[in-house]
């Protein structure tokens, strides 16, 4: 009797997985507009077909990446709703056979997390998701805490790139008076790479008993993040050499005999706005002076892209500037151990693992809590 029951049992939580996955996908399908991307892809089939037949024209890049996207949509819809057909049918057929329900289980569990996924992807379809991204980490106030927090999250951004096996630039660190760092500048590049980062943007709260107070107080240290896309050479903007100002010097911090015997790094200034982009990565002055022309673009377009948006709407894009400086996340080493994310309320209590790079669970909840910040 009890173990009918607890089939019974299980069978009504089963199909209660399944009507809560029909009603996601219903959502998903009326958000994507299914039928509308089906027509859009056909189009882009036709457009790619006609170019290759054309003399002097070819499907450019945009085109197929955009018609894989679609197709990669589609593909997911398929396969979530045939097998979510299948659950249902086979949960009737089934009966209450608990070794047939738990297979059912493991299908739901399956296309529980394919739905997610695809949710993922719905929320990094804004307009520079896929871009690459330039990270800067700046710090606030707490002295050398500070400092020592901003060399923290330094690691634990390059651990989080390497377990994405994204590609992690370092183009730039100031380095402190005593330790830690006063600023650094990072290319990570891989896929969606700005569309995750672009959560870590505001400011970061660390709250610890110092390791540099000989009292052993409990300091309190703030560092500042903010996350620009890089700008693709598909953007064309154009820099004249009379609107900026050059400058060489040498570079500082560890790097071997290479470091403080050439000026090889470069600091650009431009002179309208004010925009300084440095880079030291590189042993090349040239290399260094290119990478900074590409920040510098990258700056210069955001700059422009807000001025559009304060045209279009002021209170919207008043409301994103001020998120900016934001705080957004604590780590608490004392009195107890917690990571609390302030706009998601996502939090773990394994600060450990948190600054060993295992903040994607972090990024997810923001782009959840966005999302449906936006849409509801």
């Amino acid at each position: 009797m009890n173990k009918y029951m607890s089939a019974v049992n299980l069978k009504i939580q089963l199909k209660q997985d399944i009507d809560t996955l029909k009603h996601k996908m219903k959502l998903l399908f009326n958000h994507f507009d299914i039928n509308q991307k089906k027509k859009i892809l056909d189009k882009l089939k036709l457009d790619i077909t006609s170019c290759k037949f054309m003399k002097n024209m070819k499907p450019n890049y945009v085109m197929h990446k955009r018609c894989s996207k679609i197709e990669s949509y589609l593909r997911n819809f398929n396969i979530i709703n045939n097998g979510i057909i299948d659950c249902d049918e086979l949960l009737v057929l089934y009966d209450y056979d608990e070794s047939c329900l738990a297979d059912i289980s493991q299908d739901i569990q399956m296309y529980k997390k394919i739905i997610s996924n695809v949710e993922l992807e719905m929320m990094l379809s804004d307009k520079y998701d896929d871009y690459n991204s330039i990270l800067s980490i700046n710090v606030g106030s707490g002295g050398i805490d500070s400092q020592d927090f901003a060399r923290i999250l330094l690691r634990m951004y390059r651990k989080y790139a390497e377990k994405r096996k994204y590609y992690i630039k370092i183009i730039n660190v100031q380095y402190g008076d005593e330790l830690g760092i006063k600023h650094a500048t990072l290319l990570i590049s891989g896929n969606y790479s700005y569309g995750y980062l672009k959560s870590e943007i505001g400011v970061h709260r660390l709250v610890r008993i110092s390791p540099f107070d000989s009292n052993s107080r409990r300091h309190t240290s703030f560092v500042s993040i903010y996350v620009l896309p890089e700008v693709s050479d598909k953007i064309h903007i154009d820099i004249l050499s009379k609107d900026i100002r050059i400058d060489t010097f040498r570079s500082s911090g560890a790097g071997g005999q290479h470091v403080n015997k050439t000026d090889s790094a470069v600091r650009i200034t431009h002179l309208s706005s004010g925009v300084v982009t440095i880079c030291q990565s590189e042993r090349s002055q040239s290399k260094n002076k290119s990478t900074a022309i590409k920040l510098l673009k990258s700056k210069l377009y955001q700059i422009e892209e807000h001025k559009q948006l304060l045209k279009k709407n002021k209170i919207e894009a008043l409301k994103v500037e001020a998120s900016f400086g934001s705080q957004i996340r604590n780590y608490i080493l004392t009195p107890y151990r917690l990571v609390k994310d302030l706009r998601s309320l996502y939090k773990v209590s394994d600060v450990e693992s948190v600054f060993n790079g295992n903040i994607q669970e972090f990024m997810n909840a923001y782009l959840h809590y966005f999302y449906r910040k936006k849409h509801l």
